[in-house]
């Protein structure tokens, strides 16, 4: 038998026990006891912007003249609280539950007419004040906007700059650094590490472009279309109040949808920032895995660079260091792919007037976001800010490599060209020398055309 302490809460269904030190009510207790599915609760930067939604509506009503006041204060006081980090152990709703995501709505309406009851001796509603001209089917699609917007706007974007900033920093260091290119995977003809580098760097750039551009999209919200889009119980004004005070306090430009009706029964914009995010994911990938290539081996792989000695890398095998950040990002990006899935899938579920995935879809967005900005960071000053050239390793491979003869094309044509290569590559010898002794060109005219250096610039050899 329990022995937890409780006390009585009641709602429109009746009455029921919530636990006695607990901050929420009755519709929060019932969702805990509806959905006990997973123990995943919606993640903080969601519950801070949802307070802030909240700070932010209960301002709008104090300024319109339809709330009290001291009342109002009283929220505010509350909800800046919770934008502050303390009580988020008072939000234990699962996120599978009521699609709209009332139960999170009235969790928070409840925890904060309970605080700011408590800190002014005020009777205080949770639907009646704290929910003031608002619906769930407004607050939670604005608040997705919100957190993504904030989480992007303070977080991810600061970390993907601090990503290409490294990037093109290490690129510049390393522009006369002359490797071998690789198509296929095969030898290919030479580039300098910096060109390799200079294009992750470019790639970072165009993400960031990209996010850039969703962003605008993003800090669009549907706040005073309350149940359906119409504005029921909402002051025409009340959503450009909202919009006005959530840029003041994040100084992010947010605005009122022209059109609320799609805010709530879409979630577009979250499902095009997704995309965004996964297309990220794409370039975070193909980073990780060419620098575990890169750093292959160190004697039996490609071994051009070599990482940050971090850990111990076997269990087993003594000595062994494995290139656990890139392999960290890479499981990173498998994650955003599933979760890019999962927001789609949720995204397609507005019927008629209504998104009835949003609590799923704000919990995979903003975990893209968060562990995207924090993989970035740690891509940038635990591998590449760090790694060191095998310099030698490189000048062997160029000697060796036969794709070489492809700057002898305009010289000697394409099939002895060929030839040159196969033997070179047979017999193991390096190109220059093997061209010496197949063809009429002296040392110093197959030096010139063979330079790796120069075969990096591009252009016609002359």
């Amino acid at each position: 038998m329990s022995t937890r302490k409780t006390r009585i809460e009641h709602d429109s269904l009746g009455e029921l026990e919530v636990p006695a030190d607990a901050l929420w009510g009755a519709q929060t207790q019932r969702a805990v006891e509806n959905f006990p599915v997973s123990g995943l609760t919606l993640p903080p930067a969601f519950l801070r912007a949802l307070a802030l939604v909240k700070y932010a509506c209960a301002e709008a009503n104090i300024r319109l003249g339809l709330l009290d006041t001291a009342i109002g204060s009283a929220i505010q006081q509350a909800a800046e609280a919770v934008m502050a980090g303390n009580h988020l152990d008072q939000f234990p709703v699962d996120v599978f539950q009521t699609g709209s995501g009332t139960s999170t709505n009235m969790n928070m309406n409840e925890v904060l007419a309970r605080l700011a009851s408590e800190a002014s001796g005020l009777p205080i509603h949770p639907n009646d004040h704290v929910n003031m001209s608002q619906s769930s089917n407004d607050v939670i699609p604005t608040t997705i906007h919100v957190s993504a917007a904030c989480e992007i706007d303070t977080g991810l974007l600061p970390a993907l700059q601090h990503l290409a900033d490294t990037l093109d920093r290490r690129a510049t260091e390393l522009a006369h650094v002359v490797k071998t290119g690789r198509t296929h995977l095969m030898d290919a003809m030479p580039i300098t590490l910096g060109q390799e580098l200079g294009a992750w760097r470019d790639q970072i750039r165009d993400d960031i472009a990209r996010i850039e551009d969703g962003l605008r999209r993003l800090v669009a919200i549907p706040q005073g279309g309350t149940a359906v889009g119409t504005g029921i119980n909402a002051d025409p004004e009340f959503g450009r109040l909202v919009a006005h005070v959530l840029a003041e306090k994040t100084g992010l430009p947010f605005r009122p949808m022209e059109n609320p009706f799609v805010g709530l029964a879409s979630q577009d914009t979250a499902v095009e920032m997704s995309g965004h995010l996964k297309t990220l994911a794409t370039s975070l990938m193909k980073i990780s895995n060419d620098l575990r290539w890169m750093n292959s081996g160190p004697l039996a792989g490609l071994g051009e660079i070599a990482l940050p000695v971090l850990q111990p890398g076997s269990s087993i095998m003594p000595g062994k260091v494995n290139p656990v950040i890139p392999e960290a990002v890479a499981m990173v990006c498998a994650q955003v792919f599933g979760n890019d899935a999962t927001i789609a899938l949720g995204v397609q579920s507005g019927n008629f007037q209504l998104n009835v995935m949003l609590p799923v879809i704000a919990y995979n967005l903003l975990q893209s976001i968060d562990l995207q900005a924090q993989a970035s960071r740690l891509l940038a000053d635990r591998a590449i800010d760090g790694f060191e050239v095998n310099t030698e390793r490189l000048r062997d491979a160029l000697a060796r490599n036969p794709i070489l003869v492809t700057a002898l094309n305009r010289v000697i044509g394409y099939e002895r060209g060929a030839a040159i290569a196969k033997r070179a590559y047979a017999e193991g010898r390096p190109i220059l020398d093997v061209a010496l002794e197949m063809t009429d060109l002296s040392r110093k005219e197959l030096e010139k055309l063979l330079d790796p250096a120069r075969l990096t610039e591009g252009g016609i050899p002359s």
